[in-house]
């Protein structure tokens, strides 16, 4: 795929995350831009396009992806849809934490819908194998773990529904009563679990300073969002800890995609992982 030139001058920083970030048209109100980082290859903006119009094209709500595109100084991205106005579920958290459960029941919802969405499986990759691949080239784990884990990823059952692959609540955005899903490089079919399991790790299980700095959210709120997240996800009378339970191999199958971001080793997440699979 032929990355087209863009001039960055006609654009104004919007934001940015861990892996790149977002610019702003000057003029056009309608186009902005996510420019990876410098050392991303553009295999990574070439894969996320692709998903991208896969994902729109199967009617799963997300902005519409538009054209691959270059900087011309080594960096990579996609040209997308502005969705003016808009917000992501974690910003409006930060802004409003007093308005936490309708927040959490409105992500429950496109959640739901997500997961009950059929795809064409031959689109997108299964989730069990991504994470069986994802595992066997992870250097933290021992041959005798790798046995573990895969075992257990084999036992999940299958499905063949939509599975965003990094389902958190800063991977949708809102304006006015649109939702959007965002950054869908990891989409896949499979299991809602493994969407739910990063859902969990998101609220329960990050420290005081990721919260604030990837989510701009304090823990009191993301134990609320939690809380009413199940409501809205499993019903008012859902047992929550029993569910939080049943999610933990998830919460730790996350890992996999954590080091092979980071290509750092977090020994609490294996720990999580390994110790709910026995």
């Amino acid at each position: 795929m032929e990355a087209k030139l863009v001039d960055m001058n006609d654009y104004v920083l919007s934001g940015e995350g861990a892996n790149g970030q977002s610019f702003d048209h000057k003029t056009d109100s309608s186009v902005m831009l996510k420019l990876y980082n410098l050392n991303a290859p553009y295999e990574i903006t070439e894969n996320e396009l692709n998903k991208a119009r896969k994902v729109y094209d199967a009617g799963i709500p997300t902005p519409r992806p538009g054209e691959f595109i270059t900087d011309g100084k080594g960096r990579y991205g996609i040209r997308f849809q502005r969705i003016v106005g808009k917000k992501s579920f974690a910003r409006a958290l930060s802004n409003d934490p007093d308005n936490v459960e309708a927040y959490a029941r409105a992500f429950a919802d496109m959640c739901r819908q997500l997961h009950s969405t059929e795809v064409n499986t031959s689109d997108f990759p299964n989730i069990k194998d991504v994470d069986k691949q994802l595992l066997d080239s992870n250097p933290y784990f021992s041959d005798e773990e790798k046995v573990r884990v895969r075992a257990f990823i084999d036992s999940v059952p299958d499905a063949f529904t939509a599975i965003h692959g990094d389902l958190q609540y800063g991977n949708a955005i809102m304006v006015g009563d649109e939702r959007y899903f965002i950054d869908l490089g990891d989409f896949a079919y499979g299991h809602p679990y493994f969407d739910l399991g990063m859902v969990l790790l998101t609220t329960l299980y990050e420290d005081v300073d990721f919260l604030k700095e990837a989510f701009h959210i304090t823990p009191d709120v993301a134990v609320k969002f939690w809380h009413y997240f199940v409501k809205g996800y499993w019903g008012d009378d859902a047992d929550e800890k029993a569910i939080e339970k049943m999610l933990m191999p998830y919460v730790g199958l996350k890992v996999l995609i954590i080091e092979r971001d980071s290509k750092m080793f977090f020994p609490n997440y294996h720990e999580i992982l390994l110790n709910s699979i026995d």
